[in-house]
């Protein structure tokens, strides 16, 4: 089976329809398996109908499990005809565009990223009587800017200043969840991951490091072109936590940063070639750090929700390159 197939205690979600928007991406894939071995029954809806994610991360027994449905979280009717005609009971919202696709479509980007967003609110907004606890949806700490990258820890509470398209989208979308909560009271949990690596993490400026790990899978060497000391969060403890969250009777309208590892990208090359040892000295980067600050202030979503999974490091790097080797062997 995957990484850690055990199910995940404490979760919430036995008993529940939940809709997983963005479902056949990378942390769409992970959270709905997440939410399946939590004993939920799991809607997908996304525009797309390529399941190979899914099948990264899961069984083949279990993607059959994920009822998908087709749809776009830019058109609002689509929403509304899922939630009505799959009982769904939870929302986790996690459809977007990355920042290289934010970068080259402005315009699409913000209709998938805020105008989806604020579809989503509404969809839920109307259907209060039987969708329980918070929407939960992805930020990014992307919303961080350069002007925050000099602090030892940005705080989640951070005035911040973007530098990208998709990090105004996510501040965006934070900001209207403040609003549906102060006039609608509708509550909302968004969290913030930084670096996600992992099975299924295959696009976005941030999948190098696992572009690395697959390479490695197959005794090849790869070149990472960023550097630098930043959070990791691997792709099935973001999933575990954005589960966590949705069984959450917090109100309000919260944000909070995702743990993880702080690690310099010397770490993640040597948990490489720890569990690939023909690869020594064929993975290498670029010491070039983001234009973000290395570590995150943390703390509130444990607060909130209780202990939040963080998978060492090395074993996470592990994992993933034998699922890797797997799927190839298949």
């Amino acid at each position: 089976m995957p990484p850690s197939a055990a199910n995940p205690p404490g979760l919430g979600a036995a008993g529940e329809r939940v809709l997983v928007t963005g479902a056949l991406g990378c942390l769409g894939a992970w959270t709905a398996c997440a939410l399946l071995r939590a004993g939920a029954d799991v809607v997908g809806f996304d525009l797309g109908s390529d399941p190979s994610r899914l099948h990264e991360v899961m069984e083949p027994e279990e993607v059959a499990r994920v009822k998908l449905v087709q749809g776009d979280v830019t058109h609002g009717d689509d929403l509304a005809r899922v939630l009505d005609s799959e009982a769904v009971t939870r929302v986790i919202h996690l459809a977007a565009l990355q920042i290289p696709f934010c970068r080259a479509d402005p315009v699409r980007g913000a209709l998938v990223n805020v105008v989806g967003t604020v579809n989503v609110f509404e969809a839920v907004k109307e259907r209060r009587d039987r969708i329980s606890g918070p929407v939960v949806y992805a930020s990014s700490a992307a919303l961080y800017g350069e002007s925050d990258a000099e602090r030892a820890a940005a705080a989640e509470d951070a005035d911040a200043r973007p530098s990208t398209h998709y990090g105004v989208y996510k501040q965006a979308n934070e900001g209207s969840a403040r609003i549906y909560w102060r006039d609608e009271q509708l509550p909302s949990i968004g969290l913030r991951p930084y670096n996600v690596y992992g099975p299924a993490r295959d696009q976005g400026v941030t999948a190098e490091p696992t572009h690395a790990m697959r390479a490695a899978a197959r005794g090849a060497g790869y070149h990472i072109n960023y550097g630098g000391t930043l959070t990791f969060n691997y792709t099935e403890d973001v999933a575990r936590a954005l589960v966590l969250a949705s069984g959450s009777t917090l109100a309000g309208a919260a944000v909070f940063n995702v743990p993880g590892t702080v690690a310099h990208m010397r770490e993640i090359v040597a948990a490489i070639e720890a569990a690939v040892p023909e690869v020594a000295g064929a993975i290498t980067f670029d010491d070039a750090e983001l234009p973000l600050p290395p570590t995150l202030a943390v703390g509130g979503l444990e607060r909130a929700v209780g202990p939040v999974p963080v998978t060492p490091l090395p074993d996470a790097v592990a994992a993933t390159i034998a699922r890797f080797r797997r799927l190839a062997a298949a």
